[in-house]
């Protein structure tokens, strides 16, 4: 067979992928996370009689079951700064409406701390562990202890007697804590110098650890080099992992070209070299400090932002997912965020791209060890929750792809490919008033991206291979360093049979973008046939 390309497998080169890579998102007042999605009042869906997990949807929690979720920050995000958690305990009915200022809304308060652990609770299955991340303002040391005591304090004081009147009198045990959200921004209530966060995060790192020694925190971080020196000097040695946040832009709703579709999954490539870049600036700086540990990387917000012209005016959720325009005008003029938009085929593509790119960072001795999506549920989520339904868009079933049937270790891939010489958008933070790429950056971006696992046992060997191309099927001849892979393989993809380079699911056709089983199949020669836009995973019994 006449092949374009190769793909060597050395497993040799092992490194653990943390399972919390694959994690999620949950921002309180934010475009249907919580209310009208995890949590809906009154729907012939939701759950009763079940304490603080009424009104949860029933259906939205099996999607998540059977996803499985290692992990869920929450209340955000930007609603973290100005939340206080006593809102949302004590009795629904007596809890405060407030205005919120993140989004500007009004946060009823009846889906806070007890509702939220109870839904983790509930999403953990014995082969899917869940853990909970909870993320706090850092506006106030006392604040943070007294959250810390009502989730994991076992003695009697009043905040363990009001989780007990809560409806759970035994300790949580979160042990994921988030301290401060993207405090470098105006945009946060307790925006501060990095100087100031410093002085503050260790004042809460420390007095929080007096409630719970086992606490685990994750210090907000920013991939600027100063701020990061200054971080990890200051910080470094009290936290397990810094944060970073990457959105990639996408303007397919005005513009569904085949161009586009090549932009939009080009832009893992412009994940992979930031984090690597903020990796490396983390390293360094905690070998300045002489620090005996090195915090990790928590990629704890990221997504891919679709655009919409603003004469289109704010979206509608569709009945059958998806959403629907308020208002008319031309297509080209400013550009924002459409918070209602689908995940799509592209988006697919590049959520695998970046779950490449954090395989690959593994072996770093700054790794990924957290991600979370922007995000589970509706607004852009993995999940739509509509009133008849839970609808899985394309991009559910790529986590099902890599945390489900991809293997723990990464192993070294090494490709040869054609490439497309491409202009990289680099990040949605990079763009002009009128919601154009502002930044980009050259790069010879690979037809093929290619990232492979082993089994702890070293028995069972995963190859997953996006092929970026909008158009062509491309050819690949596989070899393991060192020695042979069998003839034959497991294979499953999404996307080879999609005939929109932005296909979507719906509520009436579901499965229009998803997983296909494909059983066993043959290599030709050693040779596999990658379909264009597609993500394939060839399993491997060695």
């Amino acid at each position: 067979m006449s092949t374009q390309a190769t793909i060597t497998i050395s497993t040799d080169d092992r490194a653990e992928v943390d399972r919390n890579v694959y994690g999620h998102f949950l921002e309180s007042a934010f475009f249907g996370n919580i209310e009208g999605g995890v949590f809906d009042e009154g729907s012939p869906l939701a759950i009763t009689g079940q304490g603080a997990l009424d009104g949860c949807r029933a259906d939205v929690l099996e999607a998540c079951r059977e996803l499985g979720l290692p992990v869920v920050r929450w209340p955000g995000g930007n609603f973290t700064s100005a939340y206080w958690w006593r809102d949302g305990t004590g009795p629904r009915d007596q809890r405060p409406r407030r205005l919120e200022l993140a989004w500007g809304s009004e946060e009823s308060n009846r889906f806070g701390t007890p509702e939220f652990l109870a839904w983790i609770e509930a999403v953990r299955t014995d082969s899917s562990p869940t853990a909970a991340y909870l993320h706090h303002s850092a506006r106030s040391v006392e604040d943070a202890v007294r959250w810390v005591e009502y989730t994991n304090y076992a003695g009697d004081t009043e905040m363990t007697g009001l989780r007990a009147s809560d409806g759970h009198p035994e300790p949580y045990d979160v042990r994921w804590w988030g301290i401060g959200n993207e405090v470098y921004g105006p945009w946060q209530m307790g925006h501060r110098s990095v100087e100031r966060y410093v002085e503050d995060a260790r004042e809460h790192a420390r007095f929080m650890r007096q409630v719970d020694p086992q606490l685990r925190f994750i210090a907000c971080g920013w991939e600027k080099e100063q701020y990061t020196q200054t971080l990890i000097a200051g910080l470094g040695d009290q936290v397990e992992a810094v944060s970073l946040h990457l959105y990639g832009l996408d303007h397919h709703l005005t513009d569904p070209s085949t161009a586009e579709f090549e932009d939009v999954v080009a832009q893992p490539v412009y994940f992979e070299q930031t984090i690597a870049e903020y990796a490396d600036e983390i390293l360094f700086a905690a070998e300045r400090a002489h620090l005996e540990s090195v915090p990790s990387i928590a990629m704890d917000e990221w997504n891919n932002r679709h655009m919409q012209s603003v004469e289109l005016g704010e979206p509608v959720p569709a009945s059958d997912g998806g959403f629907t325009p308020s208002g008319t005008g031309a297509v080209e003029d400013r550009k924002e965020v459409n918070r209602h938009s689908t995940r799509t085929l592209a988006d697919a593509l590049m959520y695998s791209g970046v779950f490449h790119a954090i395989h690959r960072a593994a072996g770093h001795d700054v790794p990924v060890s957290m991600a979370s999506a922007v995000n589970l549920i509706n607004a852009n989520g993995i999940l739509q929750v509509r009133p008849d339904g839970v609808l899985r868009t394309p991009v559910f079933h790529i986590w099902h792809l890599y945390q489900n049937l991809f293997q723990p270790l990464a192993v070294r891939a090494e490709v040869t490919a054609p490439a497309a010489w491409r202009q990289v958008r680099w990040g949605s933070a990079h763009q002009d008033p009128r919601g154009y790429p502002r930044a980009t950056r050259p790069a010879a971006v690979s037809l093929l991206d290619v990232s492979a696992s082993l089994s702890h046992d070293g028995r069972t060997l995963t190859i997953a291979t996006i092929n970026r191309s909008a158009t062509d099927a491309l050819t690949a001849r596989l070899d393991r360093a060192g020695g042979t892979l069998p003839g034959t393989a497991t294979c499953h993809d999404l996307g080879a049979d999609a005939e929109d380079l932005f296909q979507t699911n719906t509520l009436s056709e579901p499965e229009s973008c998803a997983l296909r089983d494909r059983g066993t199949v043959t290599l030709d020669e050693g040779a596999y046939t990658f379909p264009a836009h597609s993500v394939t995973l060839l399993t491997f019994a060695l």
